[in-house]
């Protein structure tokens, strides 16, 4: 069943250089009623200060969509993508057997707006991948749109888990 959670109910951290709501239960915010969502394990709503970002950090077994609403974010990761995900674009990193990455504000003046989704994959210990894509402005107008599936379909990015599941 899914209840409705409204955006100022969500956990929030606040840095000096990151505004970010936890939808679930996710670093120094714990909620035991808000652990997750089957295999939907974070719903982050960041903002990131220009300049400023997360350093290299490791990841492993998990799908990782980061939509960009606003801005754009610079990545940087050890599979060899050194890319820039500028707003209406999706990012979606199949982080296997492991990887380490880095996301910043691409900007020195605009702040990055976005959303980062974590999702439990159907296997453990695949290969790390890498895949972007920019959607256009009218794809999510008032309607909701496939932005990522398990085989690609209606021009999704893949990912190891049908999350609709």
């Amino acid at each position: 069943m899914i209840t409705v959670r409204y955006a100022n109910e969500r956990g929030r951290s606040r840095l000096n250089w990151l505004d970010s709501y936890h939808t679930f239960s996710f670093a120094n915010y714990h909620d035991a009623e808000h652990m997750g969502f089957s295999v939907l394990r974070v719903i982050n709503e960041d903002v990131i200060a220009p300049g400023s970002g997360f350093a290299a950090h490791a990841h492993r077994d998990m799908e990782i969509v980061t939509y960009v609403l606003e801005g754009a974010l610079k990545h940087k990761d050890t599979i060899g993508n050194g890319t820039v995900i500028r707003s209406c674009e999706v990012q979606c990193m199949s982080a296997g057997t492991g990887v380490t990455h880095s996301e910043y504000d691409a900007s020195e003046t605009t702040p990055v707006h976005l959303l980062q989704i974590w999702i439990a994959p159907s296997q453990n210990g695949i290969a790390p991948s890498y895949e972007q894509k920019r959607f256009r402005h009218e794809e999510f107008d008032g309607r909701l749109r496939m932005v990522v599936s398990p085989d690609g379909r209606t021009g999704s990015l893949r990912i190891y888990r049908d999350a609709g599941n």
